[in-house]
């Protein structure tokens, strides 16, 4: 069964790592995805289904790079489906060391996208229409030298909360998922060291991976969540819940 069958997707942050797992097992559900990404050039590609991935160029910390995309779909879609957003970064900067670029920089990616990636894609989102955030488990919790990131994080949820009661009206759900520590690319560079402290903080025993983090995704986006709005899902193995 393919649950994003005629959907039109967009995913801001979406390519490598957790973000273009998610294009991809979009596009493997049928929905014809739209993926931002500040590197990449345009391209588009095929998944061997009927979905398929187009990759825009964008910066999503600028409101007019984020209004150009949804134009863009606008022009070729005439609507968008399905919300993700996904940008961000983390950087360590205990209080001391916080500086005023690192603040912005990581609030202007992580909560200004945020704030406007959604706010222009509501106007081509009708009822039945889905958002899901992507936040971070560090949002709840106090980890050493990540304070900014986790201040974005808890913002992320608290935006989820209230745009689930100011978009119930209009038949549009929002839900927000919070992975814990995950296997990608930027991970992988890590120490060794540093990966088994993180493992063995994990009641399951490791990281988890982006494709996991994508199928909690394909949940809160598909139809089989619609009675779902407001709510956090952790995929963290269980660090912060237990």
């Amino acid at each position: 069964m393919s649950r994003l069958a005629n959907k039109v997707a967009l995913v801001i942050g979406g390519v490598g790592g957790i973000g273009g797992a998610i294009s991809q097992r979009f596009a493997g559900e049928g929905a014809q995805v739209y993926a931002t990404s500040r590197k990449g050039g345009e391209s588009s590609s095929e998944t061997g289904g009927s979905g398929s991935i187009r990759v825009i160029q964008a910066d999503a910390s600028e409101k007019a790079e984020l209004q150009r995309v949804v134009e863009h779909i606008g022009s070729e879609q005439g609507r968008i489906d399905v919300l993700v957003v996904n940008a961000g970064l983390s950087e360590y900067a205990p209080l001391q060391d916080i500086s005023e670029d690192h603040f912005d920089r990581t609030f202007g990616l992580n909560v200004r996208s945020l704030v406007f990636a959604t706010q222009g894609a509501l106007d081509l989102m009708q009822s039945g229409s889905t958002i899901v955030l992507i936040g971070s488990i560090a949002g709840d919790i106090g980890t050493k030298g990540y304070g900014v990131y986790g201040a974005t994080k808890a913002a992320v949820r608290s935006f989820t909360r209230t745009w689930a009661n100011e978009l119930a009206p209009q038949g549009i759900r929002v839900n927000v998922i919070s992975p814990g520590p995950t296997d990608t690319a930027m991970m992988a560079s890590a120490a060794q060291e540093v990966r088994d402290a993180l493992s063995s903080m994990i009641p399951l025993g490791r990281m988890g991976r982006p494709e996991e983090v994508a199928a909690a995704t394909l949940f809160l986006a598909s139809d089989e969540s619609s009675f779902t709005t407001g709510t956090e899902l952790a995929v963290d193995g269980g660090m912060a819940q237990v």
